[in-house]
């Protein structure tokens, strides 16, 4: 049998093309690519080349109607063969010598080895040496040579095929001539056609005689065959007629089988291709029949060495491959599996090779992959039955062919497919085709199979000795069908891997991977000190609204932005990052990673490799490092592995599509679950782009990194030093806080910050932040009411993320001298520094209960009143009559003009084991209105005396309330509304009971905020207690009564003395400090002020009392005598000012005396309504003095 034969074959002329003396590789495949374009001829091209000698027998030749001859190059030659009379196709009519002159000077010796080779094709009519590329002497020699000898000057390309087309045309030329020869010379005398049939016994006398008989068939049979070859199918198709029905005469099956083949090929080559279902069926019944008739030649003589069943095959291939296609697919596999069983009777085991390889042809031809492959697998086995190297590599070779219907192809095979397929297929789409292809490796359940085939291409690449191909097939082998192998088995393919490894190069790559299995674990978030923060052009706070890049879910500093499927990773130029990978080897030996690295395929980053040894079924998650070097973008398909002495490269993409076959059920197993890994979701490889260098600010707190232990509210300065470490200078330079407790930061030297930029690359500043430590929550819920245990101290480390954090935007130059010429981004990125100020906070001074005391201590009547006066130490001094100074805690009431004593008592307890003193400080600021008569004071800081609490004691610390009385009674402070109330009585007689809460926290607030209690443990520990809460719970009822003026204030003093009385009068006497004699009439003055910003009119009256309380002016029993008016009283007060009310009085008895002045506003305002908390508009309201002590004197 032939290989790629067909119905045609039978018109095509066999030429031996040989090379003659050494010719380099490159040069004989140029030579033989130029002269197989000549497979056609056409007959018009050579006309002016063919010389008719006598009447041509091709009577009907196509000279002007598209005839041609068919040349079929035969590169190497070909032995001859025994059915050459047969068929005369099978004869090499012409042979072709190719010479390269520059390695074959002596022409000579060219001549004379053309000479030896053509005497092994005696059959063939014409010969020709083409010699290429001559020299001078060459041609001048050459043409002493003879016309065998064809000479090719050195020239162009189109010239030099000019040449040989010209050569070409003269070679077809004279074969047509010799094929008239030849075919005149039979005719008339005849020739003696045999076959390997024929010759198989000896002849006696019948089949002597049934031989001449069937002479003449046979001649016409050939002469026939040669009409073929002259392109002449009318003729062929009239001597095949002939010879069909001498040889149906003489019942010469075999040669009747051929004569109808041949008539079936002219009548094909006369149709000039076209196909039509006339011509289709007709070909269909001849051809069958001429199967049928090389079937009854064999059937003939059973006892035949020699077995036309190779006819029989050949014609049952020819007209399969004449039918093949998909609509007669059902015809052709009929007739294709006939064959195929046919090829068991097969002798040759050389025409059982070529009968598969045909078969799976043209089983791939009607897209059946899994038949070819498996009659693939039977050349293969042929070939491996064979121990030659040649052998085993041809097996290799179509093996490598089977493996893609096996689905355990090369991944170079599927790269190189995609890439002629499709030059500009998205990642996407390859993604794709690699789940698709992974899905079709396991869903046909071939595992078995697919060992076997692997395991086959091993064994033939060892014995073809390509260890490449066996580091491959081992490596596919290993990786995919781990499950299935016995640990003994595993080992033995880590030896062919490392066996294989000994005879390649080093630095081999490969592109199938082995083992490990590598998926991507995670990209490593950018620790707080090195966020990446995008600059917005044009906006002086180019932070704002961008988050940190990165490919994670959540950011604290980011507002709720929608996440994409893929995140954007921002890398910088000259910094290391890293990238965690999880490694598996599900096998049973240990597995040794020579190196392994990040696979990028752009130039702008350096990949550092590192050695991994995993034990046997084990996992291990490593941090593959590198450094970008250029702006650009980057890619991290996978990673660069070198194990068992082969550099592979292993994707991401393989690894995800495997575990997504195994959660599918259709992969055998998972490498990762099976080595104890937990499952870990998908992980998308980000978009990475890199940026310019940026600057990096590193920052240590001076003193240690550890946490700033404080007490509650104490205040103290932490050192934040921070450095640039990068390689451009920092220029812009924000400072903010974040998270809990952001109120405990008081300040932070933000303009030292500023005064050092731009701080250049290695410079560095130091920044004071002082913190006051915040309140720590109540655990237990008695310690609000004083309830709380003081003999145990609060020790509790402080809850997580309760600390601030200090944020530092900061960015390099807007553009950088390198961006000039590239295509990045025109404004570089920032960086955000985020500094936890580390405080654990303990418990302090804690606080029992707070409550208010309050005290009113008459003041004595004199010539003038009592005024408060401050001394710059911050004491208090008054200036009155009386000889005895109070305590610095009595103040005198400005608005009353008693001695007022209010305090706000707290009881601290210390649960503490260090001491503690306590200051309390008031500051007090000047009033606006100089109006009043009464205060006068100035803005100054009381300090009072330390108190000092022991651990584990309580102490009670008093804080005066008596300077923080407003100077006057405003309708502001009891409403927010200042409308008029003309819209409705109901709205006029009242006001808002939430304005009226507002103004009281707010009043409440003020007051807080000017009294401060301190506290100072040590040389070095200080603080401020909070007192918000205690001042606020004890101020709740009683604040409108502190802060609140009366309405009307009433005030007492001795009528004015004549100064010359005066300046006669000793400063010892009784009268000047005060005193009054009884039996005189004594001159008194009331003064009433009003603190309204309105007119009131009140109705006035003046009582006296004895020490018992019993008035003293009015009754029977009276002891005081009076001059003027004391009841009764109408008169009108102007806003903000005060009216004198004169009157005298006698004291009959000396004693101790009070006197009260009181009023009745008969038609009050809204505000006075409201200060005296009435709601009746008919209701008068009542203001009363304090008492004024006067002390009466016996008259000496």
């Amino acid at each position: 049998m032939e290989p790629n034969v067909s119905i045609e074959t039978g018109c095509m002329i066999r030429i031996a093309v040989l090379p003659i003396g050494p010719i380099p590789q490159p040069q004989l495949r140029d030579y033989v690519s130029n002269l197989v374009r000549h497979r056609k001829v056409e007959l018009s091209a050579i006309s002016s080349f063919y010389t008719e000698h006598q009447k041509s027998p091709f009577a009907n030749q196509p000279w002007d109607n598209n005839g041609s001859l068919r040349l079929k190059f035969m590169v190497g030659g070909s032995p001859s063969s025994p059915w050459e009379d047969f068929q005369s196709n099978r004869k090499i009519l012409a042979v072709i010598g190719l010479c390269h002159c520059p390695s074959s000077p002596d022409l000579d010796v060219v001549a004379e080895q053309f000479s030896v080779a053509c005497k092994s094709y005696s059959s063939a009519l014409v010969q020709r040496c083409f010699a290429f590329c001559p020299g001078d002497y060459q041609l001048e020699d050459g043409g002493k040579k003879g016309n065998n000898l064809v000479l090719f000057p050195p020239a162009d390309r189109q010239t030099q095929e000019f040449h040989l087309q010209t050569m070409m045309q003269d070679i077809a030329a004279s074969l047509l001539m010799e094929f008239e020869k030849w075919v005149l010379r039979a005719e008339s005398a005849g020739t003696i056609l045999k076959t390997p049939l024929d010759s198989q016994a000896s002849l006696n006398s019948e089949e002597v005689i049934k031989a001449k008989k069937r002479r003449l068939g046979r001649a016409q049979k050939t002469i026939g065959d040669y009409c073929l070859l002259a392109g002449s199918p009318v003729d062929a198709n009239a001597h095949y007629s002939t010879a069909i029905e001498l040889a149906r005469l003489t019942g010469d099956y075999f040669w009747y089988a051929g004569a109808l083949e041949g008539s079936v090929c002219a009548l094909l080559i006369d149709r000039m291709g076209q196909k039509d279902p006339v011509l289709e069926e007709e070909v269909r019944y001849r051809y069958n029949s001429v199967i049928l008739h090389y079937r009854k030649s064999f059937m003939q003589d059973n006892a035949q060495r020699v077995s036309p069943l190779s006819f029989e095959l050949e014609a049952t291939l020819k007209l399969a491959r004449f039918l093949c296609r998909r609509e007669l697919a059902k015809e052709v596999v009929e007739l294709l599996m006939t064959a195929a069983d046919g090829a068991k009777s097969l002798i040759d085991a050389s025409d059982r090779l070529i009968l598969y390889v045909e078969i799976a042809r043209l089983f791939g031809t009607l897209g059946y992959q899994r038949k070819a492959a498996f009659f693939s697998r039977q050349v293969a086995q042929l070939y491996l039955q064979q121990e030659d190297c040649l052998s085993a590599i041809s097996a290799m070779q179509v093996l490598a062919m089977t493996t893609k219907a096996y689905r355990v192809q090369s991944r170079s095979t599927i790269f190189k497919s995609l890439s002629n397929k499709e030059m500009g297929s998205s990642s996407a789409d390859v993604g794709k085709v690699h789940l698709n292809s992974v899905v079709a490796l396991f869903e046909s359940q071939w595992s078995t199979l697919q060992m076997v085939v692997l395991r086959e291409i091993l064994l033939s690449s060892v014995r073809a000795g390509d260890p490449l191909a066996a580091w491959s097939a081992a490596a596919r082998l290993l990786r995919s069908y781990y499950p299935l192998i016995t640990p003994a088995g595993q080992s033995g393919l880590a030896s062919a891997l490392s066996n294989s490894a000994e005879r390649l190069p080093s630095g081999t790559r490969c592109a199938d991977p082995a083992l490990p299995f590598i998926r991507l674990h995670s990209f490593p978030l950018h620790p707080s000190q090195m966020d990446i923060i995008k600059r917005s052009p044009g906006r002086e706070e180019w932070w704002a609204g961008s988050a940190p890049s990165g490919p994670f879910i959540y950011t604290p500093f980011s507002k709720g932005e929608p996440n994409d499927n893929k995140q954007d990773l921002i890398w910088i130029v000259g910094e290391p990052v890293q990238v965690l990978v999880e490694l598996a080897n599900p096998c049973g030996f240990d597995l040794v990673v020579d190196s392994i690295y990040l696979s990028v395929h752009s130039e702008n980053f350096d990949a550092f490799p590192m050695r991994v040894t995993l034990p046997p079924n084990s996992a291990k998650v490593i941090a593959l490092s590198g450094l970008p070097t250029s702006v650009g973008q980057v890619n991290i398909p996978g990673c660069i592995i070198h194990c068992f002495g082969v550099i592979t490269e292993h994707l991401f993409k393989d690894v995800d599509n495997l575990l997504l076959g195994a959660a599918q059920g259709l992969v055998l197993s998972d490498p990762f679950r099976c080595c104890g890994s937990p499952k870990l979701r998908n992980v998308l490889v980000p978009n990475i782009s890199v940026v310019p260098s940026l600057p990096l600010l590193v920052c240590h707190v001076v003193g240690g990194d550890g946490a700033v232990i404080l007490y509650e509210g104490e205040i103290r300065n932490v050192w934040i030093s921070l450095a640039n470490a990068g390689s451009v200078p920092v220029e812009q330079a924000h400072l903010s806080l974040l998270g809990k407790n952001q109120d405990s930061v008081i300040s932070i030297a933000y303009d030292t910050l500023k005064s050092a930029l731009p701080l250049k690359p290695g410079a560095e500043v130091t920044l004071p932040v002082t913190i006051k430590a915040w309140q720590l929550a109540c655990a237990d819920p008695d310690s609000a009411t004083g309830k709380s245990s003081f003999g145990s101290m609060a020790r509790a480390p402080p809850k997580e993320g309760s600390s601030p954090m200090l944020v530092i935007h900061y960015a390099g130059p807007v553009t950088q001298p390198e961006q000039s010429s590239s295509n990045g981004p025109s404004m570089p990125p920032g960086r955000r520094l985020v500094v936890p100020l580390q405080v654990c906070v303990l418990q302090g001074l804690s606080f029992v209960k707070a409550r208010l005391l309050s005290m009113e201590i008459p003041a004595h009547v004199s010539e003038i009143l009592p005024k408060p006066m401050f001394s710059e130490s911050g004491n208090t001094e008054e200036i009155a009559t009386s000889e005895s100074r109070p305590d610095c805690l009595v103040k005198i009431d400005p608005y009353r003009g008693s001695y007022g004593l209010r305090l706000l008592e707290l009881e601290l307890s210390n649960p503490t084991d260090v001491v503690f003193e306590i200051s309390v400080s008031v500051q007090i600021e000047s009033p606006r209105n100089e109006d009043t008569t009464f205060i006068d004071r100035d803005a100054a800081d009381f300090r009072y005396p330390k108190t000092r609490i022991d651990r584990d004691f309580s102490a009670r610390v008093l804080i005066p309330l008596g300077h923080f009385k407003l100077p006057i009674l405003d309708r502001s402070f009891l409403s927010k509304d200042s409308q008029t109330s003309e819209v409705s009585t109901s709205r006029t007689s009242g006001f808002s009971e939430k304005n009226m809460k507002a103004e009281l926290n707010a009043s409440i607030k003020s007051l807080i905020s000017r009294i401060k209690v301190r506290w100072q443990s040590g040389r070095n520990s200080s603080g401020e207690l909070n007192i918000k809460d205690a001042i606020h719970a004890a101020l709740q009822t009683s604040v409108m009564d502190i802060l609140l003026p009366d309405p009307l204030t009433f005030g007492f003093k001795l009528a004015t003395i004549d100064s010359s009385k005066d300046s006669n009068t000793d400063d010892n006497l009784p009268s000047s400090k005060g005193s009054i004699f009884a039996h005189e009439m004594t001159p008194m003055e009331v003064l009433v002020r009003n603190n309204t910003r309105e007119m009131i009119t009140v109705n006035l009256s003046i009582t006296c009392r004895d020490v018992a309380g019993e008035n003293c002016i009015e009754g029977n029993k009276a002891t005081v005598f009076w001059s003027g008016v004391l009841s009764g009283i109408s008169v009108e007060v102007p806003p903000l000012q005060e009216i004198k009310h004169s009157f005298s009085l006698f004291f009959l008895v000396p004693g101790e005396y009070t006197l009260v002045a009181a009023s009745v506003i008969d038609d009050a305002n809204d505000i006075l309504r409201a200060r005296a908390k009435t709601d009746s508009p008919d209701e008068p309201i009542f203001c009363r003095g304090p008492p004024f002590h006067v002390s009466v004197v016996g008259n000496v």
